[in-house]
C-alpha cells in the first residue's frame, strides 16, 4: 500500500462542501461528544479526551496555522508527517493542550522527533503564500474528490478514486480493497 497523508484545513473543507460541523447540528454533537466518540474511543483504543472547550479547538481558534505548519514540514520533510500528525492530535484530542501557536508547534514537533532548525523553518513558512497554496491545492483537491470531512480516505481500485469516509469505516475500507478486516483488537472481547 502507498499510503499518503495529506494535511488539509478542515474549516474550508467543511465550509466550501456546504457541510455543517456536528457541533451546529444539536442533537449530532451530544451524540458524537457524549456516545460515538466514548465508544469509537473504547472499540479502538484511542486515548480521546474531549476538550474541555471543545469550540475553542474547532473554531475561535482552528488548527489553519497547525495545518500550514505540519503543510510545510511535510513538503520538505515528508518523512515526519505521520508522527507530527499524530502529536498534533494528541495534544489537541488527548491531552487537551494547544495547537495554536508557536510554542505549541515547536513543542509537538520536538515531541515527534523533528529537528529544531526544520521546526523553525517550517513555523517560518506559515505565512508564506506557497505554502498556503499548497494546503490550498490538497483541501480543493479532497473537495474535488467529494470530501465533506475528516478522515477522507481516497483509495484507487483499477486507477478509480473511490471515498470512504470516518474513522469507524476500516470494514468498508478492507471490503473495497479485498482484504480481511479483524478489527483493532481482534485478540479481545469487547462489550459497551
Amino acid at each position: 500500500m502507498d499510503l499518503k497523508l495529506k494535511p488539509v484545513y478542515l474549516g474550508g473543507l467543511i465550509h466550501e462542501s456546504g457541510n455543517r460541523s456536528p457541533v451546529y447540528v444539536v442533537n449530532k454533537g451530544k451524540y458524537n461528544f457524549r456516545k460515538d466518540i466514548p465508544r469509537l474511543a473504547r472499540y479502538y483504543q484511542i486515548p480521546i479526551r474531549i476538550p474541555k472547550n471543545p469550540s475553542i479547538v474547532m473554531f475561535e481558534k482552528t488548527s489553519l496555522t497547525a495545518m500550514r505548519f505540519l503543510t510545510a514540514i511535510s513538503t520538505e520533510h515528508p518523512e515526519y508527517t505521520e508522527k507530527l500528525s499524530r502529536e498534533l492530535w494528541m495534544r489537541a484530542w488527548s491531552r487537551d493542550e494547544g495547537i495554536f501557536d508557536k510554542n505549541d508547534l515547536m513543542t509537538a514537533a520536538k515531541m515527534a522527533g523533528v529537528d529544531d532548525v526544520i521546526s523553525e523553518s517550517a513555523f517560518a513558512k506559515v505565512t508564506d503564500d506557497g505554502i498556503k497554496k499548497t494546503l490550498r491545492a490538497v483541501t480543493t483537491d479532497a473537495l474535488n474528490h467529494g470530501a465533506f470531512g475528516v478522515p477522507t480516505i481516497v483509495i484507487y481500485i483499477n486507477n478509480k478514486p473511490e471515498i470512504v469516509f470516518g474513522s469507524g469505516r476500516f470494514p468498508i475500507l478492507a471490503t473495497l480493497l479485498e482484504e480481511e478486516w479483524k478489527g483493532p483488537q481482534n485478540h479481545m472481547s469487547f462489550f459497551f
